[in-house]
């Protein structure tokens, strides 16, 4: 839903009713073209279709901030006196920045 107008909600509505009827592919054929659809049983919204590709980016999101937001709440109650720079964390282990720069590392 690209619009959060009142028409680009009401366009993305969908009755069940079109599925009891047997329009699953084209209602499947409208999420593809315009994003989301909202499907509507006793006039309560009951799911939400999206195209794949928009669920993983939403719940990509949704993983992003969950992990900003611990980072945040660790950052608060760190102890400065009992926090290590990298560069200590490095010589403690015995790791150089040309160690570092040999590493591959593969991020997903």
């Amino acid at each position: 839903m690209s619009e959060m107008s009142v028409m680009g909600i009401m366009n993305a509505i969908v009755p069940i009713t079109r599925f009891n009827k047997g329009e699953a592919n084209r209602i499947f054929d409208e999420v593809e073209s315009s994003g989301t659809k909202i499907v509507m049983k006793n006039n309560r919204p009951t799911c939400i279709l999206m195209a794949p590709e928009k669920y993983e980016t939403l719940m990509e999101m949704l993983s992003d901030y969950i992990l900003q937001e611990e980072a945040e709440r660790r950052m608060a109650s760190a102890d400065s006196e009992k926090t290590m720079s990298h560069l200590e964390v490095m010589e403690s282990f015995g790791i150089t920045e040309m160690d570092l720069d040999r590493t591959e590392v593969e991020i997903e």
